[in-house]
């Protein structure tokens, strides 16, 4: 059976309206689009970091409850976990501050059992972080030698403008390493001051990777693929209770239709059809929308309930 990889950071999410919480939930990027797949009857494991506290032990708990295998999370004795405050606009779109107290951080793990078709997932700070390259790199490096298919979501907040010039050879090397790669526009301004879809593929990303997948919130999906292919998705619009896992969840909806599709790591490599784009961006897109729907990071319990029976 196959199997999807995440590795990335774990946070509290406290999400405000107004200056008034509202909610507190689990969260981190690649951490909600597993708790998504997990629920959606694929197999899942994680790769993470979180402190020896009472949220620590929620979040191996929660990632437990929802079908994913946390024997991976490595807990630092003397650190408490991130925090990560979320303040909702008028458009329920999130501006954050984050806390965070690893002063010693080095990630620490045996390498999970990876075979060939399998996806590994990963992307923000996380995927660039100096502190921890080391253990990241080699991790991927082993992964696409067992011919895993490895996603990349670049995720590249705002808030770290100042360390571009300094994370900028771990980027590069994370885009050689991937077979697709997601960001938003937000991300490539941010990092190399370019906007949109043809100038970011063929300025930055085609040299290292052919498959290229850009979100621009309410406006069209883009897509840029191996063989030529330049297709754009529209957005159906609706209403939000929250945009905070939108961008996560995509990236589970997609990975959901790599497995749900049979879809191979060869498969990839030669090229993937329009009719096959289609349907990995359709299902990107409804877990997407079906995130948004409430005040969680990741789709309902009901909603995957569904997409594991399929």
């Amino acid at each position: 059976m196959r199997k999807v990889i995440g590795i990335g950071e774990t946070v509290l999410d406290i999400i405000f309206r107004g200056d008034q919480p509202v909610s507190a939930v689990p969260g981190g990027s690649v951490f909600n689009a597993l708790i998504s797949l997990g629920r959606s009857g694929v197999r899942t494991s994680f790769i993470s970091e979180t402190g020896n506290d009472r949220v620590g032990r929620r979040i191996i708990s929660f990632l437990e409850e929802n079908g994913v295998d946390a024997s991976n999370v490595n807990v630092h004795k003397d650190s408490k976990s991130p925090l990560s405050l979320a303040f909702l606009n008028e458009n329920n779109d999130a501006e954050y501050v984050f806390y965070k107290d690893h002063p010693h951080d080095k990630l620490d793990f045996i390498y999970p059992e990876v075979n060939t078709d399998d996806v590994v997932m990963f992307g923000s700070f996380y995927a660039v972080n100096p502190v921890i390259r080391q253990q990241v790199a080699g991790f991927l490096e082993h992964a696409k030698s067992h011919g895993a298919i490895i996603y990349y979501d670049v995720n590249f907040r705002a808030s770290h403008r100042n360390d571009v010039m300094k994370i900028t050879p771990n980027l590069l090397e994370n885009l050689e390493m991937c077979d697709i790669v997601r960001g938003s526009s937000e991300d490539f301004e941010v990092l190399f001051g370019h906007k949109g879809a043809d100038k970011i593929y063929r300025t930055d990303i085609s040299f290292y990777t052919h498959n290229f997948i850009l979100t621009q919130g309410s406006d069209a999906v883009e897509l840029r693929a191996e063989g030529g292919i330049s297709r754009s998705y529209p957005v159906e619009p609706m209403e939000t209770v929250s945009t905070i896992g939108a961008g996560d969840n995509f990236n589970a909806g997609f990975v959901y239709g790599i497995i749900s599709e049979g879809i191979t790591h060869e498969q990839i490599k030669a090229g993937l059809s329009n009719e096959q784009w289609d349907k990995l961006i359709a299902n990107a897109q409804l877990f997407s929308a079906e995130c948004c729907k409430s005040i969680n990071n990741y789709v309902s319990k009901e909603f995957g309930k569904k997409r594991s029976e399929i």
